[in-house]
């Protein structure tokens, strides 16, 4: 039986230190210590007064792009009914490919200002996301949100208090934890580390990564329970669907890579 622990803090109802705001605050946090570090062994071109100054363009690219793609990719109709839900952020709400878009955009207008490389800046980054995504489905469980499929399995989690029903159901949310988080995670900074990829095939880990990201999300979601109300496209889920691009964009940047190396120039 699932207990909600939305609250770390709790000072009343509706008011205090939640998992969710915890878990974005340690995955910018992280993903801050690893770019400094990069820089510190050379594998990063972003200097120390640069790193803040990107903090801000991804903190910005993920909340922003985060929710406009939970109302745009789920929720498209309640945004045209009442446009100030966009603003209501103590409602939840956020989705992870917008997340995904709003990051990319950021990234282009740091690059161009700051005269950094593209790829290479997105290589670095797609390092540091899967902290993130990790520690949000993390807190998704405790939420008990975004629960999954009925299942007669041993490990079967009863998410009624959180509008489950007495239906024992996968615990989807620490499936999506251990693969688009943590493997993940341990995938793309063994990749950094043991490897001079960043360095010789700008782009190339990002594609990686996108693809890993989308195969993880696709096999998640074979467990994960339908968000209500939100129709199928396709005969797939939203998640699935979206992911498909996903992937499509990973295979591209990593034929992208392999070409430029082929042709002798690895200029991001």
């Amino acid at each position: 039986m699932h207990t909600p622990h939305p609250f770390l803090i709790q000072f009343g109802e509706n008011f205090g230190l939640r998992y969710y705001g915890l878990a974005y605050l340690l995955g910018f946090a992280g993903a801050a210590w690893l770019l400094h570090r990069y820089h510190r062994t050379g594998r990063s071109s972003v200097g120390p007064d640069a790193i803040w100054d990107l903090m801000t363009y991804l903190i910005a690219g993920v909340l922003v792009g985060g929710r406009l793609g939970y109302f745009l990719f789920y929720q498209p109709g309640s945004l045209l009914r009442e446009p100030l839900a966009l603003f209501r952020v103590w409602e939840g709400g956020m989705a992870s490919h917008g997340g995904f878009l709003g990051v990319t955009l950021a990234l282009v207008i740091f690059a161009r200002r700051h005269r950094v490389g593209f790829l290479h800046l997105g290589d670095l980054i797609v390092s540091t996301v899967p902290l993130g995504l990790g520690l949000g489905r993390l807190a998704n469980f405790l939420n008990g949100e975004l629960w999954g499929k009925a299942t007669d399995a041993s490990w079967a989690v009863v998410f009624s208090a959180t509008g489950g029903g007495n239906v024992p159901r996968h615990p989807s949310q620490l499936y999506e934890a251990a693969l688009e988080g943590f493997l993940l995670l341990a995938y793309v900074q063994t990749r950094l580390w043991k490897s001079d990829v960043v360095r010789q095939q700008p782009g190339r880990l990002a594609g990686e990564f996108l693809f890993g990201y989308a195969l993880a999300r696709v096999v998640c979601e074979l467990f994960r329970e339908p968000d209500a109300g939100v129709s199928l496209i396709l005969g797939l889920s939203r998640g699935t669907f979206y992911s498909l691009f996903l992937a499509a964009a990973g295979v591209a940047l990593m034929v992208y890579a392999r070409r430029s190396i082929r042709s002798g120039s690895s200029r991001p």
